[in-house]
C-alpha cells in the first residue's frame, strides 16, 4: 500500500474574496469541506495544512487536519507560486518528522465541490497504473476550435486559423482544462522536478458541476447555494 500526504494551502491574504479560504460557505468554513473529505479517504495517511494565518490553522485544528507549523511570510505573498510553500512542508515534515511518504496530494480549498470519491479515484489510478502523477480535470465549456481575439482595432477575428476550424460541435474533439481540485504526484518526483507533471501524467476527468474554483464572491455565492442543496 503506498502512504499519501494531503496538503491543504491555505494562506491569509486575498484579494478577491477577504478571508476566502475561512468564508462561511454551506453553513462552514470554507476550507473545512476539504478536510471533511479528505478525511473520509482511508489511503490518505495524513492531512496537513499550510498557512501563514493563526485564525485559519485554529479553524484547520478545529476540523482535524494537523498544522505541525505556520508558514514563513515570504511563502504567503500575494505573488508567491504555488510550488514554494508545498516543497516547503515536504522538506519540513522530512526534517523535522522523518516523514517521508510516497506521494504528495494537494487539495487547493477553493475546490469545496470536490468529493472524497472524487479524492480515492484519484489514488486509485496511482495504484492501478503505478502512475508518478494524476492531475484532475474537467470538460471545457466554450471549444476553443471557436474563440476568438480582438485585435488593436477592435475586430474579431479567429483565434485559430480558419482552415483549421471545424462548424459542426458533434465534430469537435473533446478538451479537457485544469480544474485545479487535485493534483497527485511522487514525492521524489516532486522534489526533483518541482512540478505536478511526470513525463506521463494521467488525467481524472470530473464533472462540471464539481469543478468549481473560487475565486470571486460570485463563485462563493453560487457554491454556496449548491452546497445548501446538497444537505
Amino acid at each position: 500500500m503506498i502512504s499519501v500526504l494531503a496538503l491543504i494551502p491555505a494562506r491569509g491574504g486575498s484579494k478577491g474574496v477577504p478571508n476566502k479560504n475561512i468564508a462561511r460557505v454551506g453553513g462552514k468554513p470554507l476550507v473545512a469541506w476539504t478536510i471533511l473529505a479528505a478525511k473520509q479517504v482511508r489511503s490518505v495517511d495524513r492531512i496537513v495544512v499550510t498557512t501563514d494565518s493563526p485564525e485559519i490553522a485554529r479553524v484547520a485544528r478545529d476540523y482535524q487536519a494537523e498544522v505541525p507549523f505556520i508558514r514563513p511570510p515570504e511563502l504567503a505573498l500575494d505573488d508567491t507560486p504555488g510550488m514554494p510553500p508545498i516543497l516547503h512542508a515536504i522538506q519540513w515534515l522530512e526534517t523535522n518528522q522523518s516523514y517521508c511518504p510516497d506521494y504528495i496530494m494537494c487539495l487547493q480549498p477553493t475546490s469545496p465541490l470536490r468529493s472524497s470519491q472524487d479524492i480515492d479515484a484519484v489514488i486509485r489510478i496511482a495504484l492501478d497504473k503505478d502512475a508518478d502523477s494524476i492531475v484532475s480535470v474537467s470538460s471545457v465549456q466554450q471549444h476553443p476550435q471557436w474563440m476568438k481575439y480582438v485585435d488593436a482595432e477592435g475586430r474579431m477575428a479567429d483565434y485559430f486559423p480558419a482552415a483549421d476550424l471545424i462548424m459542426r460541435r458533434q465534430d469537435l474533439p473533446p478538451v479537457y482544462a485544469l480544474n485545479g481540485a487535485i493534483y497527485l504526484t511522487r514525492r521524489n518526483i516532486l522534489l526533483e522536478k518541482e512540478t505536478w507533471y511526470a513525463p506521463e501524467t494521467y488525467a481524472y476527468i470530473m464533472p462540471p458541476e464539481r469543478s468549481i474554483d473560487i475565486d470571486t464572491s460570485w463563485d462563493l455565492y453560487l457554491t454556496n447555494l449548491l452546497l445548501l442543496n446538497q444537505e
